[in-house]
């Protein structure tokens, strides 16, 4: 009877739910040893069977700091470190994986599982595949190295180039090493087994949604908030939430600024408005200094032309200078109005920049926004009393401010100026003025002629001496002998200089000496004058005339023949025009020149 109740017992133990099994009577029940084995025989049936050196697909079932453990269906679950799966920080309970079965049971019975092999045994396959799909992977950035970052993709070490890092210019990436990133597998190099991944791509495609987005809905007019990104000589790039505007330099402030970071810098959070875009290139221009009052709307209603301003200089051109009278608001001091003198000369002579200046204002248009100042007006104009500081063939001392091919401009003070013609340099003809001055150079000047209306000046020199001409016709009359210096010597003349500011031309043919040499420069010689024309001051002389003379060139037996060939053509010329008691007296005289 008991052993009918004990039977009753396991067999309802045994049609009983498995969380309601009374294992301890189990257990004590060696007797039915044979039962048990059976029961273990149809448990071990449910159990899946395990290969070593295989990859076999798993369910995650837990997942702490350390370890992930993995169930595979066999009778014991799998414990993989965290480590190998840092690519995917996001792992959870419930997610299948691959892992590759490295031990079946170890001596503690231990199921032993590597997901890092499994993903080895086929990373290329899965490298190719993603990239062929250009599907979205995870990396883990395991180090930064030179030019980008080291980042684990399918257990295999791809590189992530610093410029496809971010779609903005990365300062500093050790920031992202030991982190987890979305990646798109840019290059393959099978050869090289060389991959380069890139996060900027998903940015790009990302932002390029959100900028047709907020592009399509941007007005003319509109006042956003963005951060500045960038700063560069031209202006700044600002972040308006996914889609950049630029602020050129000139829409940054109502005043002349010379770089951008004179008012913003980077990270800064600032309003802008909406100037224009273009929803095609999807190109924003922005403005800074529009949010805020025109100066010129600001500036004293009273200032009008003819008033006193004082302002500082910000910007000089060669054409005049930029003065600032009021915080944004400019005038133009041209060169024309920094000085009375006409001559010309460049705005840097006069001001550099940040100078503190009082000026004239000479036009004012606030419509236009311009206004035109001058320096000139603040002091007196010298040539309002020219004739009675200068009269006509009054003497001064002047200065050599420029030479040109036609004459020399000379300054008698600051804005009085004239030119010295180079025929009234000197009473001799020049070439150049350079041979009679230089720049800087003080020289003596007589007034001979204005011209009010245009601020001119004729000035003299050489009238300051007497005109050597006037007595020359009297100290060098045509046929006086004197000495002179030859200066220079040419093909065709030398120039011969007779007494101070006395030069005559010698004709080349004219300077031979006695003994049928031509003479150098600097010789000195004897000449005689054979012209002079006043007028044109012009001597000509010459040196063989003063040793080939009349007497002579009658000692030469050439000479004689030819004179007494002319004196018998005469006579027999004239014997048909005689009378008898003539041709007598006639061949007398032939007689005597025959001889």
């Amino acid at each position: 009877m008991a052993n009918e109740n004990e039977e009753k017992k396991v067999a309802l133990n045994a049609s009983v739910a498995p969380d309601q099994f009374d294992w301890d009577a189990f257990e004590k029940e060696t007797v039915y040893d044979t039962d048990r084995a059976t029961i273990a025989e149809q448990y071990d049936k449910t159990l899946s069977k395990v290969t070593e050196n295989e990859v076999v697909e798993g369910v995650v079932t837990s997942v702490n700091k350390k370890e992930v453990v993995v169930n595979i269906g066999y009778k014991s679950e799998g414990v993989i470190p965290t480590t190998e799966f840092r690519y995917n920080p996001d792992i959870k309970v419930g997610d299948k994986v691959e892992v590759y079965v490295q031990t079946a049971e170890n001596k503690n019975g231990q199921l032993i599982l590597s997901h890092k092999k499994a993903r080895a045994m086929h990373s290329w396959d899965l490298v190719n595949d993603a990239f062929n799909k250009d599907e979205i992977i995870k990396g883990y950035v395991k180090t930064r190295t030179k030019g980008g970052m080291i980042v684990d993709v399918f257990g295999i070490e791809a590189f992530l180039p610093g410029s496809q890092i971010d779609v903005k210019p990365i300062r500093d990436y050790d920031q992202f090493v030991d982190t987890t990133m979305d990646l798109k597998i840019v290059k393959i190099v099978p050869e090289f087994r060389n991959i380069v991944v890139s996060h900027k791509a998903l940015i790009e495609a990302e932002l390029e949604a959100q900028k047709s987005e907020i592009i399509g809905k941007l007005e003319k007019g509109q006042v956003l908030e963005g951060t500045v990104k960038n700063v560069t000589d031209y202006g700044v790039f600002v972040d308006l939430g996914g889609v950049d505007g630029l602020i050129h330099i000139t829409d940054l402030s109502w005043g002349r600024i010379n770089h951008p970071k004179e008012i913003v810098e980077l990270d800064q959070k600032i309003n802008v408005v909406i100037l224009d875009f273009d929803e095609e290139k999807k190109r924003i221009a922005l403005g800074l200094k529009q949010l805020t009052p025109h100066p010129w709307d600001a500036l004293d209603k009273e200032i009008k032309v003819g008033d006193k301003v004082k302002g500082k200089v910000v910007l000089v051109q060669d054409y005049g200078a930029f003065v600032e009278v009021a915080p944004g608001v400019e005038g133009l001091i041209h060169v024309s109005e920094m000085s009375w003198s006409p001559r010309l000369r460049i705005a840097q002579d006069f001001l550099k920049v940040g100078d503190e200046v009082e000026a004239q204002v000479l036009t004012l248009d606030r419509d236009e926004k311009k206004m035109s100042l001058g320096l000139k007006q603040l002091v007196p104009n010298p040539w309002e009393n020219i004739r009675e500081k200068y009269p006509v063939d009054s003497k001064h001392n002047a200065v050599v401010r420029n030479i040109t091919n036609f004459g020399v401009f000379a300054e008698l003070e600051e804005g009085i100026e004239g030119l010295v013609h180079i025929s009234d340099l000197s009473w001799n003809k020049i070439k150049h003025p350079s041979e009679v001055v230089a720049p800087g150079d003080n020289m003596e000047v007589v007034i001979l002629d204005f011209d009010e209306e245009n601020h001119k000046l004729s000035l003299g020199h050489k009238q300051l001496t007497p005109n050597p001409w006037e007595k020359i016709e009297n100290e060098y009359p045509v046929g006086t002998v004197t000495e002179g210096k030859i200066l220079e010597v040419s093909d065709k003349a030398a120039t011969v200089e007779l007494a101070p500011e006395v030069e005559a031309v010698c004709p080349i043919k004219e300077l031979v000496k006695e003994d049928g040499t031509t003479p150098a420069a600097g010789e000195t010689l004897s000449f005689k004058v054979i012209d002079l024309k006043r007028n044109s001051h012009k001597l000509t002389v010459s040196h063989l005339k003063t040793y080939a003379t009349p007497a002579a060139k009658a000692e030469k037996p050439a000479g004689d023949a030819e004179t007494a060939k002319k004196a018998v053509k005469k006579i027999n010329d004239s014997v048909e025009k005689t009378t008898l008691g003539d041709i007598d007296a006639l061949a007398a005289l032939k007689d005597q020149l025959a001889k």
